[in-house]
């Protein structure tokens, strides 16, 4: 008999001002010896809603208990350097400078079009004068560095800010031009700001190709076998979402930062399809035009690992 078991430990740390780290631990266990998997992802409502089900033991994952912790992406990218979680969710740039000791799943990615970082600024600047000016962006590994990396064929000089600080910083005119990603999309005009581009939009113009922004990865020294029961449990989790999309909106309120539900659903719809489900062809010839690009501006080094950890 399989029984599911749910804690959540209420204490949350607030390691800066602007920034939380949220620690719970949900285990699906059965009557067998379990094992126990780190499980991080973003309080984002595309991954709390993708991961809702697997989290809570509401779909199973072979014999595994997740122990799992909401970070911001760029903190999951960092932490990936010494490789923290057994899973989690990278930013693409991430997975391709860890390939090394990460591997690509093909289900759980945030991918697709029309949704890719925006370049935003007060009124008054243009992109001309992008060079010279200050740019905020959401941390050095994020697809957003990496794709304005691109489109200026170069490594600009950044400074990196908390991504829900970024527009804050714009509107006190501490910096010049900025980077926004996830929400910030919907969100920008009511800081006074003005979209100078869509890096997504150049993206598929220049390579006709969905945005890959951010992937679930998970450690190599796992083996095939756990990646791929891991790989379809986060699929079934996906399913679940979809079927029952009411069963995780408190989930998901809870870690919103105060976004309204209209803002969480459009997050939610922008990011989570059926690239989610399962990358595909499509997605994953993306993802190698993505890191093939980036190993040519020498934005991420070679490497001759594969990137998907199941064939």
């Amino acid at each position: 008999m399989t029984t599911a078991i749910t804690h959540e430990l209420s204490n949350i740390n607030q390691t800066s001002s602007h920034h939380l780290t949220f620690h719970s631990v949900f285990l699906y266990s059965n009557n067998n010896m379990n094992k126990i998997l780190k499980l991080g992802y973003s309080p984002c409502p595309n991954d709390t809603f993708l991961f809702h089900a697997l989290a809570h033991g509401l779909v199973k994952c072979d014999d595994f208990q997740f122990s799992v912790q909401l970070k911001d992406v760029e903190t999951l990218n960092q932490d990936a350097k010494s490789e923290i979680f057994d899973i989690t969710k990278l930013s693409f740039p991430a997975i391709g400078h860890l390939l090394d000791r990460y591997a690509l799943l093909r289900s759980g990615a945030a991918l697709g079009r029309g949704c890719g970082p925006l370049i935003v600024a007060r009124p008054g600047f243009n992109l001309e004068t992008i060079r010279s000016g200050k740019i905020a962006v959401p941390g050095m590994w994020t697809t957003a560095f990496l794709l304005l990396s691109l489109y200026l064929s170069n490594r600009p000089d950044v400074i990196p800010i908390s991504f829900d600080q970024i527009m804050p910083s714009l509107q006190r005119g501490e910096t010049d031009f900025g980077v926004i990603i996830h929400e910030g999309r919907f969100t920008y005009e009511k800081y006074g700001l003005k979209k100078l581009l869509d890096l997504g939009e150049w993206w598929e113009e220049k390579t006709g190709m969905p945005i890959p922004l951010g992937g679930i990865a998970i450690r190599r020294k796992l083996g095939p076998d756990i990646a791929g029961k891991v790989e379809h449990g986060i699929r079934q989790s996906v399913a679940y979402a979809f079927e029952h999309r009411k069963a995780s909106e408190k989930y998901i309120s809870k870690h919103a930062q105060e976004m309204t539900k209209t803002v969480i659903q459009s997050h939610i719809d922008l990011y989570v399809n059926h690239f989610t489900v399962d990358l595909g062809e499509d997605g994953a010839a993306a993802v190698e035009t993505l890191f093939s690009m980036a190993r040519e501006k020498g934005v991420i080094a070679n490497s001759n690992m594969p990137v998907f950890a199941c064939s």
